[in-house]
């Protein structure tokens, strides 16, 4: 069923549109979902709530891309389970070990960003230059890493690199933005 068919559906509220986006984007989301929870009803649990957010959202929000809608909806709300467990058990995980890699430099970022009132847009906006201008192959293994949290392993093998490759690709293209957001005085 073609998008724009399944975004008709919401407006109309015909809950048709629930069994259509579940069965168009459900492997997408559940992948999301799964590379940062790793627990299958934590999985399950947040796909439920990425439908219900779609079917209170939709309308009034006409998503551009309802893929990528969907998609930030279900990171979104894997990534509010995860710090909310890790209040509880103050566990690692992959979650964690990736945004570990970025710490410092979204520390530095979200501070600056307080202190001087900046919006979050702007900085976003820097973000998505910063990645237009990477090549292709870079600015997927950015986007595989630091939005969808899959492991450097799976990156390397999924992209034919070694895990060495990946590592020093992530490393060079962090440094890239934390100057290209030390030149536009974010940090």
């Amino acid at each position: 069923m073609r998008e724009t068919e399944i975004i008709g559906q919401f407006f109309a509220r015909d809950e048709a549109a629930l069994t259509s986006v579940q069965s168009e984007y459900g492997a997408y989301c559940s992948t999301i979902a799964r590379n940062i929870l790793r627990d299958k009803e934590d999985v399950e649990e947040c796909l439920n709530d990425t439908w219900l957010k779609a079917w209170n959202t939709i309308p009034p929000k006409r998503p551009q891309s309802l893929l990528a809608y969907l998609g930030r909806v279900t990171r979104n709300g894997a990534l509010n389970m995860v710090r909310d467990q890790n209040r509880q058990k103050r566990a690692g995980d992959q979650y964690t070990t990736s945004l570990d890699e970025i710490r410092e430099l979204s520390g530095a970022v979200q501070g600056q960003a307080e202190l001087e009132g900046i919006e979050s847009s702007a900085l976003t906006e820097i973000i998505n230059d910063f990645l237009a201008g990477l090549p292709k192959e870079k600015r997927i293994i950015f986007v595989q890493r630091y939005f969808y949290m899959d492991a450097i392993s799976d990156i390397a093998a999924a992209n034919g690199m070694t895990v060495s490759a990946v590592k020093v690709s992530l490393l060079r293209m962090r440094r890239k933005l934390g100057k290209k957001l030390q030149e536009e005085k974010y940090i």
